[in-house]
C-alpha cells in the first residue's frame, strides 16, 4: 500500500510538468494554430490532431491557462531539439558572478594594499564583484575612521575601473564596501608604490 502512494507521488510531478501532445490533450475543446501561423479556431482536440497527423505534425498545448486552451501544430521533436540548443546557447553565455571577498587590516602597509588592489583588479576584469573588508580587533574599533579611509582611499584608486555599490558600512568588527566592474572599462596598469616597513 505504502509504495504505491510513493510511486504515485513520484510520477505525478514529472507527468504535470511535462508539455501535453497529441492523445495526451484531453480537454472539450482547443483553438488551433496551423504550422503557418494561422488560426483554424476552436474545435475538438481529436478533430485538431487529425489534421496534424495529416500534415505528419504533432498537435502542441502551448497555452494550457487559456480559455480554451492553446494549441499549434508543429514538428514537436523539432521544437524540443530548438529549445534545448537555445538553453544551451544560453547557458554556454551566462556568467556567474561571483563575489570575492579581500580582507584588510587597519595597519596595513603599502605595499600589501597595492597586492589586494591588484588582485581587486584582476576579479573585476573577470567581471565579478568585490566585497573588501577591513577587520578591526581590540583597540581598533575605537578608531573605525582609520579603515574608512582605507576603503575611501581604495574606491579612488579603482575609480577608473570600479563603481562601489555601497558605501564603507560598519557591521561589529567589520566594515565593508562592494566593488564592481565599471561598464566598458578595464583595469589599467597602475606603479606599484614603493613599499614602507610594516607597523607592528
Amino acid at each position: 500500500m505504502l509504495e504505491e502512494v510513493l510511486i504515485a507521488y513520484d510520477r505525478s510531478p514529472r507527468r504535470d510538468d511535462r508539455t501535453r501532445v497529441n492523445e495526451r490533450i484531453r480537454v472539450r475543446e482547443v483553438r488551433v494554430i496551423d504550422d503557418t501561423g494561422q488560426q483554424l479556431g476552436i474545435m475538438p482536440p481529436q478533430q485538431a490532431l487529425t489534421i496534424a497527423k495529416q500534415k505528419g505534425l504533432d498537435l502542441v498545448e502551448i497555452a494550457a491557462t487559456a480559455t480554451p486552451p492553446v494549441c499549434r501544430i508543429m514538428d514537436f521533436g523539432r521544437y524540443q531539439y530548438q529549445e534545448q540548443k537555445r538553453a544551451r546557447q544560453a547557458k554556454k553565455h551566462q556568467k556567474i558572478i561571483e563575489v570575492k571577498e579581500i580582507k584588510f587590516r587597519p595597519k596595513v602597509d603599502e605595499h600589501d594594499y597595492q597586492f589586494k588592489k591588484k588582485h581587486i583588479e584582476r576579479f573585476l576584469a573577470d567581471g565579478d564583484k568585490v566585497k573588501a573588508t577591513i577587520f578591526f580587533r581590540g583597540r581598533e574599533m575605537a578608531h573605525p575612521e582609520i579603515g574608512r579611509r582605507i576603503l575611501e582611499r581604495l574606491i579612488e584608486d579603482l575609480t577608473e575601473v570600479a563603481i562601489a555599490e555601497t558605501s564603507p558600512r560598519q557591521e561589529g568588527n567589520q566594515m565593508h564596501t562592494i566593488l564592481s566592474q565599471r561598464a566598458g572599462k578595464k583595469p589599467a596598469a597602475r606603479k606599484e608604490a614603493e613599499p614602507k616597513e610594516t607597523e607592528q
